[in-house]
């Protein structure tokens, strides 16, 4: 199958489910509303990871063009703009793009964000010194994830930043009791990849022959589980 036709399947599920199903649930996951236990672990553990992808791109942005692929709320294309970077935040789901845009702060020193509801693949959303994708590509398999990258890497200078799945027993865990809740309820299933194996499909693709695995790290908190990729140009 073509990353075309199963990237945009998948895309098209995504955006149901956060533009409609979870919008609610996403609001009140990314602001300092109480939650219950469960959902406070997945808020540390995205709080951790979005520090972590922070810290691997310079502390000084001015300048510097950066794509937010994936934004959500937009807690991370604000933070980047505040190192003073003009920043792209984009996401498929209009909804969540609307809460970013409430959210955002008037000052955001030199730098600038402009959220775009959209597929962040879109040639018009031009070239890049940075492309960070949080928990954006857990959702696709490691066949489009990659292209997704390769695709992405024709127009970044600088470096790109994802994070996927790992493949773990905990993860395999909560997917299976992720079935038992109705299907109008279940969010787009997460797609475990192999580090590994991952490492190597990247080594292997001719679009990022360019390219080369640079740090990882891993963030494990109760029911949030994502590892840390960072592409740099060889």
């Amino acid at each position: 199958m073509s990353l075309t036709l199963s990237y945009q399947r998948r895309l098209g599920a995504i955006e149901t489910y956060f533009d409609r199903t979870a919008v609610d649930a996403w609001a009140r996951l990314t602001s300092d509303a109480p939650v219950g236990r469960i959902r406070a672990t997945v808020r540390a553990g995205r709080n951790e990871m979005r520090d972590c992808l922070l810290s691997w791109l310079p502390a000084d942005l001015t300048g510097a063009r950066v794509l937010d692929a994936g934004c959500g709320t937009g807690a991370l294309a604000i933070e980047a703009a505040r190192r003073g970077a003009d920043v792209v935040a984009v996401d498929i789901a209009p909804n969540l793009i609307r809460l970013a845009q409430e959210r955002a702060p008037r000052d955001l020193n030199n730098g600038s964000v402009t959220f775009i509801a959209g597929d962040m693949l879109d040639p018009a959303l031009g070239h890049f010194d940075h492309i960070v994708s949080m928990d954006a590509l857990i959702h696709y398999s490691a066949g489009d994830a990659v292209k997704v990258l390769g695709d992405l890497g024709q127009r970044t200078r600088g470096s790109m930043l994802a994070t996927f799945a790992p493949r773990t027993p905990a993860l395999a865990l909560m997917h299976r009791l992720g079935r038992l809740f109705p299907r109008a309820d279940r969010s787009p299933s997460i797609e475990p990849v192999s580090l590994q194996h991952l490492i190597a499909d990247i080594s292997r693709d001719p679009m990022l022959s360019d390219w080369q695995v640079g740090r990882c790290e891993r963030v494990s908190r109760g029911f949030y589980i994502s590892q840390a990729l960072e592409l740099v140009r060889s």
